[in-house]
């Protein structure tokens, strides 16, 4: 009738869920190349609009539409990983999954990049 949960609670769940998201982080910089990618991107960019002439709100706007595209990333890693766990051989089903992430980062970059030229050009 009743549930027995054993799972923390209060701060040691958040400090046990920001532990498993820095371990996350640690397997995609030294595993996913696009990641790297993107976080260099990140390093890159995100000084750069202190050095534009725009509002606050404005280089908030440029600063989410770039990590989107790295949270994006992760949601397509994931994706990657729960198909590859599943099995390795080649099925049209795990060949779909794969390419809908992969579509889901290609949007992600498209919104930034509509995001980056409306504030910087228009």
């Amino acid at each position: 009738m009743f549930e027995i949960n054993n799972k923390p609670k209060g701060l040691k769940r958040f400090i046990l869920a920001l532990q498993n998201s820095l371990r996350a982080f640690k397997w995609l910089i030294k595993n996913e190349s696009a990641f790297k990618q993107e976080m260099l991107m990140l390093a890159t960019l995100i000084p750069i609009t202190f050095l534009f002439n725009i509002s606050v709100k404005e280089q908030i706007f440029l600063i989410i539409s770039l990590l989107f595209i790295v949270f994006t990333e992760v949601i397509n890693t994931a994706i990657e990983a729960v198909v590859d766990r599943i099995g390795l051989e080649i099925h049209p089903l795990s060949g779909l999954a794969k390419d809908l992430g992969s579509a889901a980062v290609l949007l992600s970059l498209i919104i930034a990049m509509l995001v980056w030229l409306s504030i910087l050009f228009f």
